[in-house]
């Protein structure tokens, strides 16, 4: 887990109140181990090791780059005999045993980066055959195996088993898929809450469902079927009306799409639900919520969020490291923003130093998307826009309708 999300576990498990994994805080600035060869980033990877490398990669390939050997054999490196993966293993010629604590969100993390590098079926098909021996019997997955099934987990485990040819409403345990899993988390239409169509991250002690904006935003990717990176969306979608999702992934991941909407609308950020940190910007939850709201069609709707994120995220980037780079990556690859001129920063050239000298890196001009780096771009209902995927470049036509915004919603504070 990088920085935020392992946070955000804690955050959870501490309103939950139920038993949780033992995830630390954040990883400490002065390492407690000595950083391996090709890893990316200099703090401590006790925590995050795997799932910092694992966005690193998958970053640097959706713009074209191709990472070093060093830093994909790493990431091979860490996983453990069965399939799985754990935040780090100091020592890899020991074997895993008992003791290590190997996790969900790692292993489908590495899952999705090598399958979309290519060349490692072997190690992703062990890894998805242990995410399917550590179902739970609703159809998802906590972050530990055996634990409670929760969205966060649940959507990155979708995004492993996409990105890897497998269907996944047809992984099943006791009858329930993934997707019912997901479902389950989604909080109902209610015009009188503010709280209305998202998802939460699990239920508490009486099962009752409390909004979680990180929670919404991984959903909602995984519920349209996709992973960490999302997908350019072929079209627009204009109708964000929250509507029953009992039986419907998608509709799901429109309502929740719609909460990221009003979330976003007050200061084009989302803020942080860690217990003292009120009213302070949550850089990586906004960069996911951009991801997830590309994906569900809503480019227009991204436009606050990218321009808050190009003035204000630099220094973040900078004290979080390669999966903060990885994240805005992403973000501006959904939105149709240049990852080598977000905010007059160069993304792709601060991530690679982060990490061992990558193989080749194309030039500035074939990675970019045509746009001029200003989040107004996207304001243009039509055009081409340039999206970069899986290492190359897919021309993709989309036509930006205008947004149904839905009225009548105050942003969760």
């Amino acid at each position: 887990m990088n920085v935020r999300r392992s946070a955000a576990v804690l955050a959870a498990t501490a309103v939950i109140g139920a038993a949780g994994p033992a995830v630390a805080a954040d990883p400490s600035p002065s390492p407690s181990v000595a950083i391996p060869t090709g890893l990316y980033g200099r703090t401590d990877p006790t925590y995050d090791g795997v799932w910092r490398q694992s966005l690193a990669l998958l970053a640097q390939d959706s713009v074209g780059v191709r990472p070093a050997s060093s830093g994909i054999a790493w990431l091979i490196g860490q996983q453990c005999a069965n399939g799985a993966f754990a935040a780090f293993r100091a020592d890899t010629a020991k074997a895993c045993d008992a003791g290590l604590m190997v996790d969900t969100n790692s292993t489908a993390a590495a899952v999705q980066a090598l399958a979309a590098l290519g060349g490692h079926g072997a190690v992703t098909e062990k890894s998805v055959a242990w995410l399917k021996s550590v179902q739970n019997a609703d159809g998802g997955w906590g972050y530990s195996p055996g634990g409670a099934s929760d969205a966060n987990s649940t959507s990155v485990v979708i995004g492993a088993l996409t990105a890897t040819g497998e269907k996944p409403q047809d992984i099943r345990k006791g009858g329930k898929s993934p997707y019912d899993a997901l479902l389950k988390f989604a909080l109902p239409c209610d015009s009188d809450s503010d709280q209305s169509g998202a998802f939460a991250y699990q239920p508490d002690k009486k099962g009752d469902l409390t909004a979680n904006a990180d929670a919404t935003a991984a959903a909602v990717v995984a519920a349209l079927g996709k992973g960490l990176a999302g997908t350019a969306p072929k079209a627009a979608e204009t109708d964000l009306t929250c509507k029953d999702a009992s039986a419907d992934p998608g509709q799901a991941a429109r309502n929740g799409a719609a909460y990221l909407v009003e979330a976003l609308a007050k200061d084009g950020h989302l803020t942080s639900a860690l217990p003292g940190a009120e009213d302070q910007p949550d850089y990586g939850n906004t960069a996911d919520a951009v991801v997830a709201l590309a994906t569900a069609g809503q480019v227009k709707a991204t436009v606050p969020a990218v321009r808050w994120l190009q003035a204000n995220s630099v220094k973040w980037a900078q004290q979080s490291g390669p999966a903060a780079y990885a994240q805005l990556i992403l973000a501006a690859n959904a939105s149709a923003q240049d990852p080598r001129d977000f905010g007059g920063q160069d993304l792709v050239k601060l991530l690679d130093a982060t990490g061992p000298g990558p193989v080749f890196v194309p030039d500035a001009e074939s990675t970019s998307p045509g746009g001029s780096g200003d989040a107004a771009a996207a304001d243009d209902d039509s055009g081409n826009i340039v999206w970069i995927a899986g290492g190359g470049l897919l021309l993709v036509v989309v036509a930006v309708g205008y947004l149904l915004f839905v009225r009548g919603r105050k942003r969760r504070s």
